[in-house]
Protein backbone atom coordinates (compact mmCIF):
# COMPACT_ATOMS: atom_id res chain seq x y z
CA UNK A 1 0.00 0.00 0.00
CA UNK A 2 1.47 3.47 -0.89
CA UNK A 3 1.76 5.75 1.99
CA UNK A 4 -1.72 7.99 2.75
CA UNK A 5 -2.15 11.74 1.38
CA UNK A 6 -3.03 14.15 3.27
CA UNK A 7 -6.71 13.18 3.10
CA UNK A 8 -6.00 9.58 4.65
CA UNK A 9 -3.25 11.54 7.08
CA UNK A 10 -6.56 13.65 8.72
CA UNK A 11 -8.46 10.67 8.91
CA UNK A 12 -5.53 8.10 10.65
CA UNK A 13 -4.81 10.97 13.17
CA UNK A 14 -8.72 11.01 13.92
CA UNK A 15 -9.12 7.76 14.55
CA UNK A 16 -5.98 7.41 16.90
CA UNK A 17 -7.17 10.79 18.79
CA UNK A 18 -10.58 9.12 19.32
CA UNK A 19 -9.65 8.44 22.83
CA UNK A 20 -7.54 11.04 23.84
CA UNK A 21 -8.96 14.28 25.09
CA UNK A 22 -7.53 16.78 22.65
CA UNK A 23 -7.75 20.57 23.48
CA UNK A 24 -9.48 23.33 21.62
CA UNK A 25 -6.68 24.89 19.54
CA UNK A 26 -5.81 21.22 17.62
CA UNK A 27 -6.25 21.37 13.93
CA UNK A 28 -5.49 18.04 13.10
CA UNK A 29 -5.71 19.39 9.34
CA UNK A 30 -2.48 21.33 9.93
CA UNK A 31 -0.83 18.32 11.53
CA UNK A 32 -1.57 16.01 8.19
CA UNK A 33 -0.11 18.67 6.23
CA UNK A 34 3.41 18.81 8.81
CA UNK A 35 3.70 14.93 8.19
CA UNK A 36 3.77 14.35 4.42
CA UNK A 37 5.68 10.74 3.75
CA UNK A 38 4.72 9.78 7.46
CA UNK A 39 2.85 5.87 7.67
CA UNK A 40 -0.01 4.93 9.76
CA UNK A 41 2.42 4.01 12.62
CA UNK A 42 4.06 7.16 12.28
CA UNK A 43 1.33 8.98 12.95
CA UNK A 44 0.18 6.84 15.31
CA UNK A 45 3.72 6.84 17.19
CA UNK A 46 3.46 11.07 17.37
CA UNK A 47 0.05 10.85 18.83
CA UNK A 48 1.06 8.78 21.46
CA UNK A 49 4.23 10.68 21.83
CA UNK A 50 2.03 13.51 22.19
CA UNK A 51 -0.14 12.20 24.94
CA UNK A 52 3.27 11.16 27.28
CA UNK A 53 4.33 14.56 26.24
CA UNK A 54 1.02 16.31 28.04
CA UNK A 55 1.12 13.78 31.06
CA UNK A 56 4.79 14.89 31.60
CA UNK A 57 3.76 18.59 31.52
CA UNK A 58 0.79 17.34 33.76
CA UNK A 59 -1.90 18.76 31.87
CA UNK A 60 -5.25 17.62 31.08
CA UNK A 61 -5.09 17.97 27.26
CA UNK A 62 -3.05 17.15 24.45
CA UNK A 63 -2.70 20.53 22.42
CA UNK A 64 -0.92 21.95 19.07
CA UNK A 65 2.21 22.55 20.71
CA UNK A 66 2.56 18.60 21.87
CA UNK A 67 1.65 17.04 18.76
CA UNK A 68 3.87 19.84 16.82
CA UNK A 69 6.82 18.69 18.96
CA UNK A 70 5.57 15.05 18.86
CA UNK A 71 5.86 15.35 14.91
CA UNK A 72 9.53 17.21 15.37
CA UNK A 73 10.91 14.09 17.29
CA UNK A 74 9.88 12.00 14.41
CA UNK A 75 11.63 14.05 12.33
CA UNK A 76 14.07 15.44 13.48
CA UNK A 77 14.98 13.78 16.85
CA UNK A 78 14.84 14.98 20.44
CA UNK A 79 16.01 18.57 21.84
CA UNK A 80 19.79 18.53 23.19
CA UNK A 81 18.95 21.35 24.71
CA UNK A 82 22.12 20.47 27.03
CA UNK A 83 23.98 21.15 24.39
CA UNK A 84 26.48 24.28 24.59
CA UNK A 85 26.66 26.11 21.24
CA UNK A 86 29.09 29.49 22.07
CA UNK A 87 26.82 32.56 21.25
CA UNK A 88 28.72 33.43 17.98
CA UNK A 89 27.64 30.54 16.60
CA UNK A 90 24.01 30.18 18.09
CA UNK A 91 23.82 33.48 15.97
CA UNK A 92 25.54 32.32 13.04
CA UNK A 93 22.51 29.56 12.87
CA UNK A 94 20.09 32.00 13.96
CA UNK A 95 20.54 33.99 10.98
CA UNK A 96 21.22 30.88 8.56
CA UNK A 97 17.47 29.66 9.54
CA UNK A 98 16.16 32.93 9.09
CA UNK A 99 17.72 33.11 5.75
CA UNK A 100 16.00 30.03 4.63
CA UNK A 101 13.03 30.97 5.67
CA UNK A 102 13.17 34.89 4.23
CA UNK A 103 13.79 32.84 0.99
CA UNK A 104 10.24 30.65 1.65
CA UNK A 105 8.30 33.82 2.31
CA UNK A 106 9.12 35.88 -0.63
CA UNK A 107 9.09 33.30 -3.14
CA UNK A 108 6.39 32.70 -4.68
CA UNK A 109 4.66 29.23 -4.87
CA UNK A 110 7.68 28.17 -1.78
CA UNK A 111 5.66 26.14 1.03
CA UNK A 112 5.14 28.20 4.28
CA UNK A 113 6.99 28.58 7.35
CA UNK A 114 5.81 26.86 9.95
CA UNK A 115 9.01 26.98 12.57
CA UNK A 116 12.14 28.11 12.65
CA UNK A 117 13.92 26.68 16.12
CA UNK A 118 17.79 26.85 16.58
CA UNK A 119 17.46 24.09 19.16
CA UNK A 120 19.91 21.99 18.59
CA UNK A 121 18.71 18.35 17.66
CA UNK A 122 20.23 14.86 17.40
CA UNK A 123 23.82 14.31 15.41
CA UNK A 124 24.64 17.75 13.90
CA UNK A 125 21.48 19.49 13.78
CA UNK A 126 21.59 23.29 15.48
CA UNK A 127 19.22 24.20 13.74
CA UNK A 128 16.23 23.99 11.11
CA UNK A 129 13.48 25.51 8.98
CA UNK A 130 10.37 23.52 9.12
CA UNK A 131 7.55 24.69 5.78
CA UNK A 132 4.09 23.42 5.75
CA UNK A 133 2.88 21.99 2.52
CA UNK A 134 -0.51 22.76 1.84
CA UNK A 135 -1.23 19.76 -0.34
CA UNK A 136 0.72 16.56 -1.63
CA UNK A 137 2.52 17.49 -4.69
CA UNK A 138 3.55 15.16 -7.74
CA UNK A 139 3.97 17.31 -10.36
CA UNK A 140 6.50 20.31 -10.09
CA UNK A 141 7.53 23.19 -12.52
CA UNK A 142 10.78 24.72 -13.43
CA UNK A 143 10.30 27.57 -11.60
CA UNK A 144 8.92 25.59 -8.12
CA UNK A 145 12.56 23.45 -8.65
CA UNK A 146 14.57 26.94 -8.61
CA UNK A 147 12.20 28.43 -5.60
CA UNK A 148 13.62 24.99 -4.06
CA UNK A 149 17.06 25.89 -4.88
CA UNK A 150 16.56 30.13 -3.52
CA UNK A 151 15.38 28.45 0.00
CA UNK A 152 17.83 25.90 0.44
CA UNK A 153 20.42 28.70 -0.84
CA UNK A 154 19.28 31.37 1.37
CA UNK A 155 21.40 29.90 4.54
CA UNK A 156 24.30 30.62 3.03
CA UNK A 157 23.59 33.85 1.30
CA UNK A 158 22.30 34.99 5.15
CA UNK A 159 25.64 34.03 6.83
CA UNK A 160 27.44 35.63 4.02
CA UNK A 161 25.76 38.74 3.81
CA UNK A 162 25.83 39.30 7.79
CA UNK A 163 29.31 38.25 8.64
CA UNK A 164 30.79 38.15 5.12
CA UNK A 165 32.03 34.45 5.57
CA UNK A 166 30.26 31.51 5.41
CA UNK A 167 30.61 28.22 7.26
CA UNK A 168 30.35 24.39 6.97
CA UNK A 169 26.55 24.39 8.01
CA UNK A 170 25.36 24.60 4.60
CA UNK A 171 26.60 21.86 3.20
CA UNK A 172 23.73 19.65 2.91
CA UNK A 173 21.67 22.75 1.67
CA UNK A 174 24.44 22.83 -1.49
CA UNK A 175 24.28 19.46 -1.82
CA UNK A 176 20.83 19.43 -2.19
CA UNK A 177 20.63 22.53 -4.62
CA UNK A 178 23.59 20.84 -6.90
CA UNK A 179 21.19 17.67 -7.06
CA UNK A 180 17.99 19.57 -7.96
CA UNK A 181 20.16 21.99 -10.69
CA UNK A 182 21.56 18.75 -11.84
CA UNK A 183 18.06 17.32 -12.62
CA UNK A 184 16.72 19.80 -13.78
CA UNK A 185 19.46 19.95 -16.84
CA UNK A 186 19.98 15.89 -16.88
CA UNK A 187 16.73 14.28 -16.02
CA UNK A 188 13.71 16.61 -16.48
CA UNK A 189 14.66 18.36 -20.13
CA UNK A 190 14.50 21.63 -18.68
CA UNK A 191 18.01 22.48 -19.43
CA UNK A 192 19.93 24.11 -22.50
CA UNK A 193 22.41 21.77 -22.76
CA UNK A 194 21.14 18.62 -23.26
CA UNK A 195 17.56 20.02 -24.53
CA UNK A 196 14.75 17.28 -24.50
CA UNK A 197 17.70 14.45 -24.32
CA UNK A 198 17.87 13.24 -20.50
CA UNK A 199 20.37 10.84 -18.39
CA UNK A 200 19.31 10.11 -14.77
CA UNK A 201 21.55 8.50 -12.79
CA UNK A 202 19.70 5.11 -13.03
CA UNK A 203 17.97 3.70 -15.43
CA UNK A 204 14.98 0.54 -16.02
CA UNK A 205 14.80 -0.36 -19.18
CA UNK A 206 11.68 -0.41 -20.87
CA UNK A 207 12.49 -3.76 -22.39
CA UNK A 208 13.42 -5.62 -18.77
CA UNK A 209 10.48 -6.11 -16.90
CA UNK A 210 12.37 -6.09 -13.55
CA UNK A 211 12.84 -4.09 -10.27
CA UNK A 212 16.61 -3.90 -10.50
CA UNK A 213 17.56 -0.63 -11.98
CA UNK A 214 19.77 -0.64 -14.75
CA UNK A 215 23.41 1.36 -13.82
CA UNK A 216 25.89 1.97 -16.95
CA UNK A 217 28.42 4.21 -17.35
CA UNK A 218 28.01 7.32 -18.82
CA UNK A 219 26.31 7.94 -21.66
CA UNK A 220 27.85 11.64 -23.20
CA UNK A 221 30.97 12.69 -24.60
CA UNK A 222 33.33 14.29 -21.62
CA UNK A 223 32.44 17.29 -23.95
CA UNK A 224 28.91 17.37 -22.94
CA UNK A 225 29.91 16.35 -18.89
CA UNK A 226 31.82 19.58 -19.37
CA UNK A 227 28.64 21.87 -20.92
CA UNK A 228 26.47 19.98 -18.32
CA UNK A 229 28.79 20.91 -15.15
CA UNK A 230 28.83 24.49 -16.55
CA UNK A 231 25.48 24.63 -16.72
CA UNK A 232 24.23 23.48 -13.61
CA UNK A 233 26.97 26.03 -12.23
CA UNK A 234 25.45 28.76 -14.08
CA UNK A 235 21.75 27.77 -12.56
CA UNK A 236 23.65 28.30 -9.02
CA UNK A 237 25.16 31.45 -9.44
CA UNK A 238 22.30 32.69 -11.15
CA UNK A 239 20.08 32.07 -8.20
CA UNK A 240 23.09 32.54 -5.78
CA UNK A 241 22.81 36.34 -7.13
CA UNK A 242 18.58 36.12 -6.73
CA UNK A 243 18.62 35.23 -3.68
CA UNK A 244 21.43 37.63 -2.31
CA UNK A 245 19.63 41.10 -4.05
CA UNK A 246 16.33 39.64 -1.94
CA UNK A 247 18.18 39.45 1.37
CA UNK A 248 19.70 42.68 1.06
CA UNK A 249 16.04 44.24 -0.15
CA UNK A 250 14.71 42.86 3.45
CA UNK A 251 18.17 42.63 5.30
CA UNK A 252 16.41 44.94 8.33
CA UNK A 253 13.14 42.38 8.56
CA UNK A 254 15.64 39.61 8.66
CA UNK A 255 17.56 41.01 11.33
CA UNK A 256 14.43 41.78 13.42
CA UNK A 257 13.87 37.81 12.73
CA UNK A 258 16.72 36.75 13.78
CA UNK A 259 16.61 38.94 16.58
CA UNK A 260 13.71 37.71 18.15
CA UNK A 261 14.48 33.93 17.11
CA UNK A 262 18.15 34.27 19.31
CA UNK A 263 15.43 35.41 22.20
CA UNK A 264 12.47 33.34 22.37
CA UNK A 265 14.89 30.44 20.21
CA UNK A 266 11.25 28.70 18.35
CA UNK A 267 9.34 31.13 16.08
CA UNK A 268 5.95 30.22 14.79
CA UNK A 269 4.02 30.75 11.68
CA UNK A 270 2.42 33.39 13.17
CA UNK A 271 4.99 35.65 14.59
CA UNK A 272 6.87 35.15 11.55
CA UNK A 273 4.76 36.46 9.36
CA UNK A 274 3.73 39.51 11.45
CA UNK A 275 7.49 40.79 11.72
CA UNK A 276 7.10 40.59 7.97
CA UNK A 277 3.79 42.19 7.50
CA UNK A 278 5.68 45.27 9.66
Amino acid sequence: MDRPDINGREAILKIHTQKIKLAADVDLKVIAQKTPGFSGADLANAVNEAALLAVRKKKTTVGMVELDEAVDRIIGGLEKKNRVINQKEKKIVAYHEVGHAMMAALTPGAEPVHKISIIPRRLAALGYTQQRPTEDRYLMSHEELLSKIDVLLGGRVAEKIMFNSVTTGAGNDLMRATDIARAIVSEYGMGETLGLATYPKQRNPVFLQTQQAFSGGREYSDETAAKLDNEIKSILDEREQHVSEMLLTHKENMIQVAELLLKKEVLYEEDFLKLLNQ
